[in-house]
């Protein structure tokens, strides 16, 4: 028992010697800058430093991520010290512009953030970015005081209520998610939150969210906006809105981002939140979901319960698009370079996720790949056909249910085999996925295969649940 209680108090005098010196409770502090660049080169140049009015909602006892996911890394290191005191994989809007045939032509900027609890001395932000080899290099750092004078911490204009979805617990012990509102007028404030209560009964019917539970929060903000709906550039619709929602990122136009950082973040700042989510007041079938950032989706569409359960796997833990049938405004890559999502391999042989497979499984695991591409790439078209003459979105539901009811009859018989199955991350060769099927990867009535529950629980971790 002694024995016990020394390493005990040895680990707790090392943990104590490792921790931040943050003021307790910490701030939220807030960098605010901008990434421009093209397809081969980008730079980074401050915009603004941030004291939020909320205090910071992580939890102390995890200040570092050691998941290894994101295109990029920031880590905020003590000035004096050097010392590591927070960092945190994410993904951006860069990271993904940078690889559309429009980076080969032009420089872009997009407002990008990072946020940590404010500490109390001068501080080093480190941001890196993933290279060939999957190691994190340095692009740029900068050196910030706290107590600068510039900082601002004067409260951005209110959105409005902050409405408690589900309270588990204190922020700091619980993963919180909050949910904000884009396209909603101030009298359809009621119609946001039946969306969203709606949407997170959806979430919780799917594990390892539905087990995990207890370890969420869930908040909702809704600022009030001018018309119904958001931007849909590609029919003539342009809306200004506090969140900047928009149809037709990068060309595509089920794709659904905010190009408004600095203003969405503002309204984010009134409630505690470790992950966002963007509900969308349309009709039009739309998502989109970067790993760090927020997930969309298309309130009002058919397929908005299973769009908000799949895009919240991109920006929640990571997890890679294991279709390959649909287009996409990237580039793809002339190598196969090992994705560092966590659901998609190059390696057939599996061995990101080779304890979850079974002595004897067959490795590429045969499904009917050229049957299912026919048939995806036969719904494709009639998809584009609908679009192209402006069709209404119940024609489009009917193709999608046609669809979904195709695949599921062909896939049924694989369910549950973890394996690798060829065709993942948009290529139908040289990429495997865990399963036959997945909510990444058709809109068919399946769970989260078995890598995508166990990654998507190990992000959750990171902010609740046992240490």
């Amino acid at each position: 028992m002694v024995a016990r209680m020394n390493a005990l108090k040895a680990l707790l005098a090392a943990l104590a010697l490792a921790a931040p010196a943050f003021s307790a409770p910490p701030r939220t502090f807030r960098v605010d800058y901008f990434h421009t660049g093209t397809a081969t080169s980008e730079t980074f140049s401050l915009d603004r430093l941030v004291l939020e009015p909320l205090p910071w909602p992580g939890s102390p006892a995890r200040p570092f991520d050691e998941l290894n996911l994101g295109k990029y890394l920031f880590e905020v290191r003590d000035r004096a010290t050097n010392r590591l005191v927070y960092s945190r994989g994410f993904a951006s809007i860069f990271g993904e512009w940078e690889t559309t045939a429009e980076a080969r032509t032009l420089a872009r900027s997009f407002s990008e953030s990072v946020r940590f609890p404010r500490p109390d001395a001068p501080l080093q932000l480190i941001v890196k970015k993933r290279a060939a080899d999957q190691n994190f290099h340095e692009v740029w750092s900068l050196v910030i005081d706290p107590k600068d004078q510039n900082v601002d911490d004067a409260p951005p204009p209110s959105p409005g209520p902050v409405i408690e979805l589900q309270k588990s617990g204190p922020p700091e012990e619980k993963f919180d998610l909050l949910l904000l509102g884009d396209g909603y007028t101030a009298d359809q404030r009621g119609k946001f939150e039946a969306d969203a209560r709606r949407l997170i009964a959806e979430l919780f019917a799917h594990e390892p969210w539905k087990s995990r539970r207890a370890d969420v929060n869930v908040w909702g903000l809704c600022p009030p906006s001018d018309q119904p709906g958001v931007s849909r550039p590609s029919t003539g619709q342009h809306r200004r809105s506090r969140i900047g929602a928009t149809y037709d990122a990068f060309g595509s136009e089920r794709y659904l981002l905010a190009f408004e950082n600095r203003s969405l973040r503002d309204v984010a700042s009134f409630a505690p939140y470790d992950a966002l989510a963007i509900l969308v007041n349309g009709e039009t079938y739309g998502g989109g979901g970067i790993f760090n950032l927020y997930a969309t989706v298309a309130v009002d569409s058919k397929w908005a319960d299973y769009i908000f359960v799949h895009e919240l796997g991109h920006a929640v833990a990571a997890l890679a698009d294991e279709y390959f049938t649909s287009d996409t405004a990237y580039l793809p890559s002339a190598e196969r370079p090992e994705p560092w999502e966590p659901n998609v391999t190059a390696d057939p042989k599996a061995a990101k996720w080779a304890d979850l497979i079974k002595t004897g499984t067959a490795l590429p695991t045969p499904w009917p790949q050229e049957e299912f591409s026919r048939q995806a790439m036969a719904f494709q078209a009639q998809r584009k056909a609908i679009r192209a003459r402006n069709g209404p979105e119940s024609e489009m539901d009917v193709l999608f249910l046609a669809q979904q009811k195709e695949e599921s009859a062909l896939l049924a018989p694989l369910a549950g085999q973890v394996g690798a199955f060829e065709g993942a991350n948009y290529e139908a060769k040289g990429y495997y996925r865990p399963q036959d099927d997945c909510v990444m990867f058709t809109r068919d009535p399946v769970p989260f295969c078995a890598v995508c529950q166990r990654a998507l629980s190990r992000a959750i971790d990171l902010y609740a649940g046992k240490p």
